[in-house]
């Protein structure tokens, strides 16, 4: 596999689509870092990271709107790949939908958002947005 990230959120995405409760990923600890800021955010329901085997895995139950049935995430969209990293600065970060979307980014500090690297004053590579 050559982009994890994209295939985590690839994952998301057709679970979504398909309206499953819980889906099931392989872990990293990208990936963990990933699920702890979407469930911080309010985007995923719960997690549970599952060690079973040398790499483990993750379980996201994801979160619908009890009366719609729409999910709370609208769109995984992967920005910096393999092919062409996306890097920015603290001074021209990204803005997801006017500010109502998260960017995640890669920074030397950690996994974070957005807005959390904007305050620190770094950049990074700028893995997904999401909405």
């Amino acid at each position: 596999m050559t982009d994890p990230i994209a295939d985590y959120l690839t994952r998301l995405r057709n679970a979504i689509m398909a309206h499953h409760r819980v889906v099931e990923v392989p872990a990293s600890n990208l990936k963990k870092s990933i699920t702890k800021i979407l469930f911080e955010k309010g985007y995923i329901l719960n997690y549970k990271f599952v060690e079973d085997g040398p790499q483990g895995s993750i379980k996201v139950a994801l979160k619908y709107d009890p009366v719609t049935k729409k999910s709370a995430i609208k769109s995984l969209k992967r920005v910096s790949t393999p092919g062409l990293r996306q890097y920015t600065g603290y001074k021209e970060m990204p803005r997801v939908i006017n500010g109502l979307g998260i960017a995640i980014l890669s920074t030397s500090k950690g996994v974070m958002t957005d807005k959390e690297a904007a305050a620190e004053k770094i950049g990074g590579e700028v893995l997904c947005y999401i909405y």
